[in-house]
Protein backbone atom coordinates (compact mmCIF):
# COMPACT_ATOMS: atom_id res chain seq x y z
CA UNK A 1 0.00 0.00 0.00
CA UNK A 2 2.65 2.58 1.17
CA UNK A 3 4.02 2.06 -2.67
CA UNK A 4 0.25 3.21 -3.92
CA UNK A 5 0.28 6.02 -1.54
CA UNK A 6 3.55 7.19 -3.10
CA UNK A 7 2.63 7.01 -6.50
CA UNK A 8 -0.94 8.40 -6.06
CA UNK A 9 0.89 11.49 -4.03
CA UNK A 10 3.18 12.36 -6.67
CA UNK A 11 0.72 11.89 -9.27
CA UNK A 12 -2.01 14.19 -7.93
CA UNK A 13 0.52 16.97 -7.10
CA UNK A 14 2.86 16.55 -10.12
CA UNK A 15 -0.30 18.55 -12.28
CA UNK A 16 0.00 21.15 -9.77
CA UNK A 17 3.76 21.60 -9.80
CA UNK A 18 3.60 21.41 -13.39
CA UNK A 19 1.32 23.73 -14.29
CA UNK A 20 2.95 26.58 -11.96
CA UNK A 21 6.28 26.39 -13.89
CA UNK A 22 5.38 25.09 -17.74
CA UNK A 23 3.45 28.37 -18.29
CA UNK A 24 6.93 29.94 -17.81
CA UNK A 25 8.39 29.56 -21.34
CA UNK A 26 4.46 29.67 -23.05
CA UNK A 27 4.77 33.21 -21.95
CA UNK A 28 6.18 34.85 -24.98
CA UNK A 29 3.89 33.03 -27.43
CA UNK A 30 0.68 33.50 -25.04
CA UNK A 31 1.57 37.19 -25.62
CA UNK A 32 2.58 37.15 -29.35
CA UNK A 33 -1.39 35.17 -30.18
CA UNK A 34 -3.21 37.23 -27.35
CA UNK A 35 -1.38 40.01 -27.00
CA UNK A 36 -0.24 42.63 -24.00
CA UNK A 37 2.89 42.87 -22.22
CA UNK A 38 4.86 41.94 -19.36
CA UNK A 39 1.91 42.77 -17.15
CA UNK A 40 0.32 40.13 -18.90
CA UNK A 41 2.84 37.82 -18.39
CA UNK A 42 2.78 38.73 -15.31
CA UNK A 43 -0.92 38.14 -14.19
CA UNK A 44 -1.25 34.56 -16.44
CA UNK A 45 1.12 33.50 -13.44
CA UNK A 46 -0.21 34.96 -10.34
CA UNK A 47 -3.68 34.76 -11.54
CA UNK A 48 -3.22 30.88 -10.52
CA UNK A 49 -0.76 31.43 -7.57
CA UNK A 50 -3.44 34.00 -5.95
CA UNK A 51 -6.33 31.42 -5.70
CA UNK A 52 -3.71 28.16 -5.44
CA UNK A 53 -1.78 29.81 -2.62
CA UNK A 54 -4.70 31.93 -0.72
CA UNK A 55 -7.51 28.86 -1.13
CA UNK A 56 -5.00 25.87 -0.18
CA UNK A 57 -5.01 26.55 3.21
CA UNK A 58 -8.86 26.18 3.14
CA UNK A 59 -8.22 23.10 1.53
CA UNK A 60 -6.09 21.74 4.10
CA UNK A 61 -9.01 22.18 6.36
CA UNK A 62 -11.66 20.62 3.83
CA UNK A 63 -8.54 17.31 3.86
CA UNK A 64 -9.05 17.24 7.64
CA UNK A 65 -12.77 17.31 8.06
CA UNK A 66 -13.80 15.46 4.58
CA UNK A 67 -11.17 12.89 4.00
CA UNK A 68 -7.84 13.46 2.13
CA UNK A 69 -9.18 10.88 -0.61
CA UNK A 70 -12.72 12.59 -1.59
CA UNK A 71 -11.04 16.38 -1.52
CA UNK A 72 -7.70 14.73 -4.23
CA UNK A 73 -10.66 13.28 -6.23
CA UNK A 74 -12.83 16.04 -6.71
CA UNK A 75 -9.29 18.58 -7.24
CA UNK A 76 -8.50 16.62 -9.99
CA UNK A 77 -11.59 16.37 -12.06
CA UNK A 78 -11.80 20.11 -11.33
CA UNK A 79 -8.11 21.04 -12.68
CA UNK A 80 -8.44 18.93 -15.53
CA UNK A 81 -12.13 20.89 -16.71
CA UNK A 82 -9.96 23.85 -15.76
CA UNK A 83 -7.15 23.34 -17.67
CA UNK A 84 -9.26 22.68 -20.85
CA UNK A 85 -10.77 26.28 -20.48
CA UNK A 86 -7.30 27.34 -20.16
CA UNK A 87 -5.98 25.88 -23.52
CA UNK A 88 -9.13 26.73 -25.30
CA UNK A 89 -9.29 30.70 -24.02
CA UNK A 90 -9.68 33.19 -26.88
CA UNK A 91 -8.25 36.39 -24.80
CA UNK A 92 -5.51 37.41 -21.97
CA UNK A 93 -9.35 38.05 -20.24
CA UNK A 94 -10.34 35.10 -20.24
CA UNK A 95 -7.15 33.14 -20.02
CA UNK A 96 -6.67 35.04 -16.40
CA UNK A 97 -9.95 33.47 -15.36
CA UNK A 98 -9.54 30.33 -16.06
CA UNK A 99 -6.18 30.08 -14.73
CA UNK A 100 -7.49 31.43 -11.34
CA UNK A 101 -9.66 28.55 -11.89
CA UNK A 102 -6.99 26.05 -12.20
CA UNK A 103 -5.06 27.66 -9.21
CA UNK A 104 -8.22 26.93 -6.74
CA UNK A 105 -8.46 23.22 -8.32
CA UNK A 106 -5.02 23.06 -7.60
CA UNK A 107 -5.08 23.66 -3.98
CA UNK A 108 -6.90 20.84 -3.41
CA UNK A 109 -3.96 18.93 -4.33
CA UNK A 110 -1.03 19.36 -2.70
CA UNK A 111 -1.99 19.13 1.03
CA UNK A 112 -4.23 15.90 0.37
CA UNK A 113 -0.93 14.44 -1.33
CA UNK A 114 1.10 14.99 1.47
CA UNK A 115 -1.18 14.32 4.44
CA UNK A 116 -1.86 10.84 3.24
CA UNK A 117 2.27 9.85 3.33
CA UNK A 118 1.88 12.09 6.49
CA UNK A 119 -0.95 9.38 7.78
CA UNK A 120 0.43 6.40 6.72
CA UNK A 121 4.40 6.80 7.12
CA UNK A 122 6.70 7.67 10.52
CA UNK A 123 10.30 8.09 10.98
CA UNK A 124 13.32 7.33 8.18
CA UNK A 125 10.10 5.69 6.04
CA UNK A 126 8.32 8.72 5.98
CA UNK A 127 11.56 11.18 5.26
CA UNK A 128 12.28 8.49 2.42
CA UNK A 129 9.36 8.70 1.11
CA UNK A 130 9.20 12.44 1.41
CA UNK A 131 12.41 12.65 -0.25
CA UNK A 132 11.17 10.59 -3.66
CA UNK A 133 7.94 13.10 -3.20
CA UNK A 134 10.21 16.21 -3.57
CA UNK A 135 12.14 14.97 -5.93
CA UNK A 136 9.20 13.96 -8.27
CA UNK A 137 7.35 16.78 -7.69
CA UNK A 138 9.84 19.63 -7.73
CA UNK A 139 11.44 17.98 -10.67
CA UNK A 140 7.87 18.69 -12.13
CA UNK A 141 8.61 22.35 -11.30
CA UNK A 142 12.10 22.34 -12.84
CA UNK A 143 10.77 20.01 -16.03
CA UNK A 144 8.30 22.19 -16.72
CA UNK A 145 9.33 25.12 -19.23
CA UNK A 146 10.99 21.62 -20.63
CA UNK A 147 7.98 20.38 -21.76
CA UNK A 148 6.33 23.63 -22.37
CA UNK A 149 9.09 24.45 -24.61
CA UNK A 150 8.48 20.89 -26.44
CA UNK A 151 4.73 22.07 -26.87
CA UNK A 152 5.35 25.66 -27.94
CA UNK A 153 7.76 25.17 -30.52
CA UNK A 154 6.14 21.63 -32.20
CA UNK A 155 2.46 22.56 -31.26
CA UNK A 156 0.99 25.34 -29.25
CA UNK A 157 1.22 26.76 -26.33
CA UNK A 158 -2.35 25.26 -25.79
CA UNK A 159 -1.13 21.96 -25.60
CA UNK A 160 0.98 23.07 -22.48
CA UNK A 161 -2.04 23.13 -20.87
CA UNK A 162 -3.73 19.91 -21.76
CA UNK A 163 -1.02 17.45 -21.23
CA UNK A 164 -2.40 17.31 -17.65
CA UNK A 165 -5.14 14.70 -19.15
CA UNK A 166 -2.70 11.97 -18.38
CA UNK A 167 -1.29 12.27 -15.11
CA UNK A 168 -4.69 13.31 -13.78
CA UNK A 169 -6.74 10.41 -15.98
CA UNK A 170 -4.29 7.61 -14.37
CA UNK A 171 -4.38 9.13 -10.49
CA UNK A 172 -7.98 8.94 -10.99
CA UNK A 173 -7.74 4.94 -11.66
CA UNK A 174 -5.15 4.64 -8.47
CA UNK A 175 -7.22 6.38 -6.55
CA UNK A 176 -9.94 3.75 -6.93
CA UNK A 177 -7.78 1.23 -5.81
CA UNK A 178 -6.95 2.47 -2.30
CA UNK A 179 -8.41 1.13 0.64
CA UNK A 180 -7.65 3.88 3.04
CA UNK A 181 -10.17 4.51 6.04
CA UNK A 182 -11.29 8.21 4.59
CA UNK A 183 -14.30 8.80 6.84
CA UNK A 184 -14.97 12.84 7.30
CA UNK A 185 -14.28 14.07 10.89
CA UNK A 186 -16.85 16.35 11.70
CA UNK A 187 -14.64 19.31 11.46
CA UNK A 188 -15.38 22.73 11.23
CA UNK A 189 -14.38 24.70 8.25
CA UNK A 190 -13.63 28.13 8.78
CA UNK A 191 -14.82 29.72 5.15
CA UNK A 192 -14.68 33.55 6.05
CA UNK A 193 -11.44 33.29 6.27
CA UNK A 194 -10.62 31.74 3.15
CA UNK A 195 -12.88 35.12 1.78
CA UNK A 196 -10.37 36.96 3.64
CA UNK A 197 -6.94 35.36 3.00
CA UNK A 198 -8.03 35.09 -0.71
CA UNK A 199 -9.30 38.74 -1.01
CA UNK A 200 -6.38 40.15 0.89
CA UNK A 201 -3.99 38.79 -1.12
CA UNK A 202 -5.48 39.52 -4.69
CA UNK A 203 -6.32 43.00 -3.91
CA UNK A 204 -1.85 43.43 -2.73
CA UNK A 205 -0.99 41.55 -6.02
CA UNK A 206 -3.02 43.75 -7.77
CA UNK A 207 -1.92 46.87 -6.21
CA UNK A 208 2.11 45.47 -6.65
CA UNK A 209 1.49 44.43 -10.44
CA UNK A 210 -0.43 47.26 -11.71
CA UNK A 211 2.33 49.66 -9.93
CA UNK A 212 4.60 50.03 -12.84
CA UNK A 213 1.91 51.40 -15.09
CA UNK A 214 -0.46 53.73 -12.94
CA UNK A 215 2.04 54.90 -9.83
CA UNK A 216 1.49 54.81 -6.29
CA UNK A 217 -0.02 57.98 -6.58
CA UNK A 218 -3.03 56.39 -8.23
CA UNK A 219 -5.96 55.77 -6.25
CA UNK A 220 -6.45 52.03 -8.19
CA UNK A 221 -3.16 51.51 -6.77
CA UNK A 222 -2.60 52.26 -3.17
CA UNK A 223 -6.76 51.63 -2.61
CA UNK A 224 -6.73 47.96 -3.44
CA UNK A 225 -2.85 47.84 -1.66
CA UNK A 226 -4.31 48.73 1.85
CA UNK A 227 -7.69 46.70 1.38
CA UNK A 228 -5.59 44.02 0.92
CA UNK A 229 -3.20 44.52 3.48
CA UNK A 230 -6.19 45.27 6.22
CA UNK A 231 -7.69 42.18 5.04
CA UNK A 232 -4.90 40.23 5.35
CA UNK A 233 -4.38 41.16 9.00
CA UNK A 234 -7.66 40.40 9.56
CA UNK A 235 -7.36 36.94 8.45
CA UNK A 236 -4.01 36.54 10.96
CA UNK A 237 -6.58 38.46 13.79
CA UNK A 238 -9.15 35.93 13.07
CA UNK A 239 -7.42 32.96 13.01
CA UNK A 240 -6.01 34.05 16.50
CA UNK A 241 -9.86 33.53 17.90
CA UNK A 242 -11.16 31.46 15.46
CA UNK A 243 -12.36 28.34 17.17
CA UNK A 244 -11.26 26.34 13.74
CA UNK A 245 -8.58 28.47 12.40
CA UNK A 246 -7.31 27.53 8.99
CA UNK A 247 -4.07 28.56 9.66
CA UNK A 248 -3.80 27.55 13.35
CA UNK A 249 -0.99 29.91 14.74
CA UNK A 250 -0.45 27.29 18.28
CA UNK A 251 1.39 25.37 15.04
CA UNK A 252 4.51 28.18 14.99
CA UNK A 253 4.86 26.83 18.30
CA UNK A 254 6.86 24.15 17.32
CA UNK A 255 10.21 25.53 16.30
CA UNK A 256 11.03 23.73 13.15
CA UNK A 257 7.64 24.55 12.06
CA UNK A 258 7.97 28.15 12.17
CA UNK A 259 11.75 28.47 11.61
CA UNK A 260 11.33 26.20 8.43
CA UNK A 261 8.50 27.94 7.23
CA UNK A 262 10.51 30.94 7.17
CA UNK A 263 13.21 29.70 5.25
CA UNK A 264 10.15 28.69 2.66
CA UNK A 265 9.69 31.94 2.52
CA UNK A 266 13.18 33.30 1.33
CA UNK A 267 13.87 30.26 -0.55
CA UNK A 268 10.76 29.50 -2.42
CA UNK A 269 10.55 33.17 -3.76
CA UNK A 270 14.09 33.12 -4.95
CA UNK A 271 12.51 29.94 -6.80
CA UNK A 272 9.75 31.63 -8.62
CA UNK A 273 11.82 34.91 -9.65
CA UNK A 274 14.70 32.72 -10.90
CA UNK A 275 12.46 30.41 -12.85
CA UNK A 276 10.31 33.01 -14.25
CA UNK A 277 13.57 35.26 -15.08
CA UNK A 278 15.12 32.72 -16.71
CA UNK A 279 12.52 31.31 -18.59
CA UNK A 280 11.44 34.48 -20.36
CA UNK A 281 14.42 36.17 -20.57
CA UNK A 282 16.42 33.14 -22.42
CA UNK A 283 13.80 33.74 -25.10
CA UNK A 284 13.38 37.29 -25.44
CA UNK A 285 16.80 38.38 -24.54
CA UNK A 286 19.24 35.29 -25.42
CA UNK A 287 16.76 34.57 -28.82
CA UNK A 288 16.77 31.11 -28.34
CA UNK A 289 13.91 28.33 -29.20
CA UNK A 290 11.43 28.03 -26.06
CA UNK A 291 12.50 24.40 -26.11
CA UNK A 292 16.31 25.56 -26.13
CA UNK A 293 15.13 27.19 -23.16
CA UNK A 294 13.55 24.84 -21.11
CA UNK A 295 16.41 22.39 -21.57
CA UNK A 296 18.57 25.16 -20.27
CA UNK A 297 16.86 24.12 -16.08
CA UNK A 298 17.82 20.56 -17.26
CA UNK A 299 20.86 19.83 -15.08
CA UNK A 300 18.73 21.10 -12.25
CA UNK A 301 15.79 18.40 -12.87
CA UNK A 302 18.20 15.27 -13.41
CA UNK A 303 20.15 16.18 -10.03
CA UNK A 304 16.95 16.48 -8.43
CA UNK A 305 15.31 12.77 -9.17
CA UNK A 306 19.35 11.52 -8.29
CA UNK A 307 19.64 13.17 -4.82
CA UNK A 308 16.78 14.21 -3.41
CA UNK A 309 15.26 11.12 -1.97
CA UNK A 310 19.05 10.02 -0.52
CA UNK A 311 18.90 13.74 0.68
CA UNK A 312 15.23 12.80 2.29
CA UNK A 313 16.77 9.79 3.57
CA UNK A 314 20.42 11.52 5.42
CA UNK A 315 18.03 14.16 6.36
CA UNK A 316 16.13 12.03 8.93
CA UNK A 317 19.17 10.14 10.10
CA UNK A 318 21.79 13.41 10.99
CA UNK A 319 18.64 16.01 11.25
CA UNK A 320 17.57 18.76 8.61
CA UNK A 321 19.83 21.52 9.63
CA UNK A 322 23.18 21.05 8.12
CA UNK A 323 20.97 20.46 4.69
CA UNK A 324 18.94 23.24 5.07
CA UNK A 325 22.26 25.72 5.22
CA UNK A 326 24.25 24.39 2.70
CA UNK A 327 22.00 23.56 0.20
CA UNK A 328 20.27 27.70 -0.07
CA UNK A 329 24.00 28.83 0.43
CA UNK A 330 24.97 26.40 -2.89
CA UNK A 331 21.84 28.04 -4.66
CA UNK A 332 23.30 31.77 -3.89
CA UNK A 333 26.48 31.16 -5.53
CA UNK A 334 24.63 29.52 -8.42
CA UNK A 335 22.66 32.40 -8.75
CA UNK A 336 25.52 34.26 -8.77
CA UNK A 337 27.14 32.39 -11.28
CA UNK A 338 24.21 33.99 -13.63
CA UNK A 339 25.76 37.18 -13.42
CA UNK A 340 28.14 36.15 -16.04
CA UNK A 341 25.70 35.70 -19.03
CA UNK A 342 26.67 38.49 -21.49
CA UNK A 343 25.18 39.78 -24.62
CA UNK A 344 27.22 37.45 -26.50
CA UNK A 345 25.42 34.57 -24.98
CA UNK A 346 27.23 30.98 -24.52
CA UNK A 347 24.90 28.48 -22.61
CA UNK A 348 27.60 26.04 -21.99
CA UNK A 349 29.77 28.48 -20.15
CA UNK A 350 27.24 31.47 -18.85
CA UNK A 351 24.18 28.97 -17.44
CA UNK A 352 25.13 25.45 -17.35
CA UNK A 353 27.56 25.96 -14.76
CA UNK A 354 24.58 28.03 -12.37
CA UNK A 355 22.03 25.55 -13.31
CA UNK A 356 24.67 22.67 -12.13
CA UNK A 357 25.17 24.53 -8.82
CA UNK A 358 21.60 25.74 -8.44
CA UNK A 359 20.65 21.80 -8.85
CA UNK A 360 22.50 20.58 -6.55
CA UNK A 361 21.59 23.03 -3.93
CA UNK A 362 18.10 22.42 -4.43
CA UNK A 363 18.72 18.75 -4.19
CA UNK A 364 20.39 19.03 -0.47
CA UNK A 365 17.37 21.48 0.71
CA UNK A 366 13.99 20.64 -0.68
CA UNK A 367 13.47 17.19 1.04
CA UNK A 368 15.05 18.25 4.45
CA UNK A 369 13.08 21.22 4.34
CA UNK A 370 10.03 19.06 3.64
CA UNK A 371 10.44 17.15 6.88
CA UNK A 372 11.59 19.03 8.92
CA UNK A 373 8.37 21.24 8.77
CA UNK A 374 6.41 18.68 8.79
CA UNK A 375 8.08 16.06 11.05
CA UNK A 376 7.61 18.96 13.64
CA UNK A 377 3.65 18.39 13.62
CA UNK A 378 1.53 15.70 15.00
CA UNK A 379 -0.02 13.29 11.96
CA UNK A 380 -3.34 14.54 13.00
CA UNK A 381 -2.69 18.38 11.82
CA UNK A 382 -0.57 17.06 9.03
CA UNK A 383 -3.28 17.90 6.60
CA UNK A 384 -3.10 21.68 7.67
CA UNK A 385 0.57 21.26 8.25
CA UNK A 386 1.41 20.77 4.79
CA UNK A 387 -1.24 23.21 3.66
CA UNK A 388 0.27 26.26 5.41
CA UNK A 389 3.97 25.64 4.33
CA UNK A 390 2.92 25.18 0.60
CA UNK A 391 0.72 28.48 1.37
CA UNK A 392 4.07 29.91 2.44
CA UNK A 393 6.00 29.11 -0.33
CA UNK A 394 3.22 30.10 -3.23
CA UNK A 395 2.50 33.21 -1.22
CA UNK A 396 6.60 34.04 -1.57
CA UNK A 397 6.33 33.41 -5.51
CA UNK A 398 2.96 35.29 -6.06
CA UNK A 399 4.75 38.12 -4.42
CA UNK A 400 8.45 38.25 -6.18
CA UNK A 401 6.52 37.64 -9.39
CA UNK A 402 4.25 40.58 -8.54
CA UNK A 403 7.35 42.98 -8.04
CA UNK A 404 9.32 41.45 -10.75
CA UNK A 405 8.53 45.03 -12.77
CA UNK A 406 10.78 47.02 -9.56
CA UNK A 407 13.05 44.38 -9.22
CA UNK A 408 14.85 44.20 -13.01
CA UNK A 409 13.91 48.18 -13.66
CA UNK A 410 10.72 47.35 -15.78
CA UNK A 411 12.38 45.76 -18.61
CA UNK A 412 13.63 41.92 -18.60
CA UNK A 413 16.72 42.82 -20.43
CA UNK A 414 20.38 41.92 -19.59
CA UNK A 415 21.03 44.48 -16.89
CA UNK A 416 17.16 43.40 -15.39
CA UNK A 417 18.14 39.73 -15.58
CA UNK A 418 21.47 40.51 -13.54
CA UNK A 419 19.24 42.52 -11.01
CA UNK A 420 17.22 39.56 -10.39
CA UNK A 421 20.11 37.34 -10.22
CA UNK A 422 21.58 39.89 -7.48
CA UNK A 423 17.94 39.45 -5.83
CA UNK A 424 17.86 35.67 -6.39
CA UNK A 425 21.47 35.12 -4.50
CA UNK A 426 20.47 37.45 -1.50
CA UNK A 427 16.97 35.82 -0.62
CA UNK A 428 18.70 31.65 -0.64
CA UNK A 429 20.99 33.19 1.34
CA UNK A 430 18.54 34.09 3.48
CA UNK A 431 16.63 31.01 3.49
CA UNK A 432 20.38 29.06 4.68
CA UNK A 433 21.33 31.84 7.57
CA UNK A 434 17.75 31.18 9.12
CA UNK A 435 17.81 27.62 8.69
CA UNK A 436 20.92 27.57 10.60
CA UNK A 437 20.02 29.42 13.13
CA UNK A 438 16.36 28.05 13.81
CA UNK A 439 16.32 24.67 12.56
CA UNK A 440 17.63 21.81 15.12
CA UNK A 441 17.48 18.00 14.55
CA UNK A 442 13.59 16.24 15.46
CA UNK A 443 13.21 12.80 15.27
CA UNK A 444 9.73 13.68 16.23
CA UNK A 445 6.75 15.38 15.82
CA UNK A 446 6.42 18.32 18.62
CA UNK A 447 3.31 18.56 19.66
CA UNK A 448 1.65 21.97 19.51
CA UNK A 449 -0.56 22.78 22.10
CA UNK A 450 -4.22 23.50 20.89
CA UNK A 451 -5.49 27.04 19.21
Amino acid sequence: MQRLVIAIAVLASFVTFLDGTVVTVALPAIRDELGGGITTQQWVVDAYLITLSALILLAGSLSDAYGRVRIMRIGLIAFGIASVAVAAAPEPVTLIIARAVQGAAGALLVPSSLALIMATMRGELQSRAIGVWTAFTTGAQIAGPLLGGLFVDLLSWRWVFLINVVPIGVTLVLLARLRLPDRPRGVRVDWWSGVLCAVGLGALVFALIEQPNLGWGSPAIWTPGIVGVALFIGFLVRQRHSPTPLMPLSLFSARNFAWGNLATLFIYAALSLNGFVVGVYLQEGAGLSATAAGLASLPITILMILLSSQAGAWAGRLGPRLFMTVGPLLMAVGALLLLTVAEEFDYWWQVLPAMIVLGLGLSLTVAPLTSAVLGAIDEDRSGIASAVNNAISRVAGLIVVAMLSTIVGGSLNLDGFHSAAWVTAALMAAGGVVSWIGIRKTAFAEPAPPS
